[in-house]
């Protein structure tokens, strides 16, 4: 079984998924220069005490991750699935995230009018919890979860085969490899991911995801 709200047992810890997001980020941000196409973002200075991930895929699906003193908690919108239908999950949000992720739930750029799953995780929890639909089932098939977290599996061989069918072009597994192992950039790296980038292009971006800090 892959991941998914059904699965919350195999989600990353925070810490570890911390990493991945910027990963996913800077690789994004070598293979796509223009931010506005770009599927996966990081703001490692989102916030004082946060940051944030997030997913946009520009057909109307996305989710939102902040990460903060207290653990992390992610919305996210499946706009095909059927629980994108379900007008009382975002009450439920409100009502079932616990109230110390506040700057999370009323956060206006999350679009948290909209969603068809969410989970969290203090700090000090062993596993994620998952907001519940009004009939109690949590089926990933209905709320697109599946799917949109498909890239939390750690795996750099499956962020290149979604990079590869997304932006239509060869990408390198051993590249990949290296920025999930946040190795140091260097003009060889990126130029094995985006021979048409130089090193210097993607400062700005290396400082705002905060790539080489933990």
């Amino acid at each position: 079984m892959g991941l998914s709200t059904a699965t919350p047992e195999l989600l990353p810890e925070i810490e570890t998924l911390r990493r991945l997001t910027k990963s996913i980020a800077m690789l994004d941000a070598i293979l796509c220069p223009e931010w506005q196409y770009r599927y996966y973002s990081y703001n490692s200075q989102w916030g004082p005490g946060e940051a944030m991930a997030s997913m946009r895929n520009g057909c109307g699906d996305d989710w939102f991750l902040l990460f903060d003193k207290h653990g992390a908690a992610l919305k996210g919108f499946a706009h095909e699935c059927p629980l994108a239908g379900d007008d009382s999950l975002p009450d439920r949000i409100q009502q079932t995230v616990p109230a110390v992720f506040g700057s999370f739930l009323r956060e206006s750029a999350f679009s948290m009018d909209r969603a068809s799953f969410c989970i969290w995780r203090r700090s000090g929890d062993a596993v994620w919890s998952v907001v519940s639909p009004a009939d109690g089932g949590v089926a990933p098939e209905e709320d697109g979860s599946c799917e949109l977290l498909a890239l939390f599996d750690g795996r750099p061989q499956t962020y290149q085969a979604w990079a590869e069918d997304y932006y239509e072009r060869e990408v390198s597994l051993p590249a990949v490899q290296e920025i999930y192992e946040h190795q140091v950039l260097s003009d060889r790296l990126v130029a094995a991911l985006n021979p048409n980038l130089a090193l210097s292009e993607v400062a700005e971006d290396v400082e705002e995801i905060g790539y080489l800090r933990t």
